[in-house]
């Protein structure tokens, strides 16, 4: 297994990270997401998240290549779930199986526990995406729901899968 180096992310990590979601919205359900952002709408979702004061974090490998990347976000913008937040990791295809996305996911939570967050929910894109759900449930995720045939992608309907973890000392 290779060593990655989660740090947070950066200003110049938008183009590799726009290179790595674009394979995730042509080729797979990992995102409902349909036509892929360019590296300005890239950006622009960054700094919001960042704004909220949310981590978003990169993984690199020896060579300072970005190779993954994960980011927190608010679950639902109404006051009540403010201390519930939505995780996405994505990880470049040439890396995936190494480790990085359980590398990141669990710095993810780390970043999540400092701040007031108490709940941390997946919405995973595709009931067969079992490597997403594996890598949650080993970060001590478990699964709360699927909800059947909400997306259509590829000409096919598509489930999403939910999974929920407590972060830091819960309610």
């Amino acid at each position: 297994m290779s060593e990655f180096v989660v740090r947070p992310s950066c200003a110049e990590d938008v183009a590799d990270i726009t290179r790595i979601y674009r394979h995730y919205v042509l080729n797979t359900n990992a995102t409902f997401e349909l036509e892929e952002p360019d590296c300005e709408e890239m950006a622009r979702r960054r700094l919001e998240i960042l704004r909220r004061g949310l981590p978003y974090l990169t993984a690199e490998e020896e060579d300072a290549v970005v190779v993954g990347y994960a980011y927190a976000n608010l679950y639902r913008t109404r006051a009540a779930y403010r201390f519930t937040v939505e995780d996405s990791i994505y990880v470049d295809p040439e890396y995936l199986g190494r480790g990085c996305g359980q590398t990141l996911l669990a710095a993810l939570i780390t970043q999540c526990e400092l701040g007031p967050w108490r709940q941390m929910i997946a919405v995973i894109g595709d009931s067969g995406n079992t490597a997403s759900i594996t890598l949650h449930e080993r970060c001590g995720f478990h699964r709360v729901g699927t909800l059947g045939a909400v997306g259509f992608k590829f000409g096919r309907w598509v489930d999403s899968v939910l999974m929920q973890r407590g972060l830091g000392t819960t309610f």
